[in-house]
């Protein structure tokens, strides 16, 4: 994972193993003792991990999507405009909002790289034809989950655009797109991971092939033809039982 200055960092996720803790005692860590305890504390745990999903033009930078989670019930004890707990928008006004995504396009179009550290959030992002879309958690989130969800919305798309997924295709579909992060996040939270499933449950606009009600006449004199046709056809039928 690339940081804000181009270095990288490697994150290393201890288990309470005492084999794995002096494994890394002797390795990583030559200059402690042998017998020093390493005691790690596992970061804040919420089920809000996603605090935003952007889908935005890659030519001019423009905002094609954008929504930005945030926690329904702040924890006990948070301040009223706290932005600090787990689930918290981070990013509560609009010019907050487009600062943030003007410095993250012009990050992202010279990373290498599809996982970065901007503005102390974990960004996730793919790029499709012409357009990037983006995962943001916070610093201490599972960037492995992070960068599984970005997929399953790529995916998602995919399939509901039959691998047309452009800008134009997207804003024409604007519905579907939003119906598609609906059932992937809800309030920051992970739902389905499955693009299949997700495409699944995204209702598409009626065939084209489907019955014209336009032509129906529901005037009474309309209706009242509609009974007597009945009426004709049910007795030609009883006629040649």
């Amino acid at each position: 994972m690339e940081l804000e200055d181009g270095t990288t960092l490697v994150r290393l996720r201890l288990r309470p193993d005492w084999r794995l803790r002096s494994t890394i005692t002797r390795t990583v860590f030559p200059q402690l003792l042998p017998n020093t305890t390493i005691i790690t504390m596992p970061g804040s745990l919420s089920l809000f991990s996603v605090n935003a999903v952007l889908v935005m033009s890659a030519d001019d930078g423009s905002r094609i999507y954008a929504k930005y989670f945030s926690a329904p019930h702040p924890p006990a004890g948070a301040a009223p405009n706290s932005t600090d707990y787990p689930g918290a928008n981070p990013y509560p006004t609009v010019k907050e909002q487009r600062a943030f995504e003007k410095g993250l396009l012009e990050k992202t179009n010279k990373s290498s790289s599809d996982v970065i550290l901007y503005d102390n959030r974990i960004v996730v992002f793919k790029m499709e034809s012409d357009v990037m879309i983006y995962v943001v958690g916070s610093a201490d989130e599972n960037e492995v989950l992070l960068y599984n969800v970005v997929l399953s919305l790529r995916d998602a798309l995919g399939i509901l655009f039959k691998g047309a997924t452009d800008k134009r295709t997207i804003v024409e579909n604007y519905d579907l797109v939003s119906l598609t992060i609906d059932e992937t996040i809800d309030d920051g939270i992970i739902l389905e991971t499955d693009p299949v499933m997700i495409a699944s449950r995204v209702s598409r606009a009626p065939a084209a092939d489907a019955p014209n009600m336009k032509n129906i006449d529901l005037t009474e004199q309309g209706l009242m033809n509609a009974w007597e046709f009945g009426k004709r056809r049910l007795a030609e039928g009883l006629r040649q039982m």
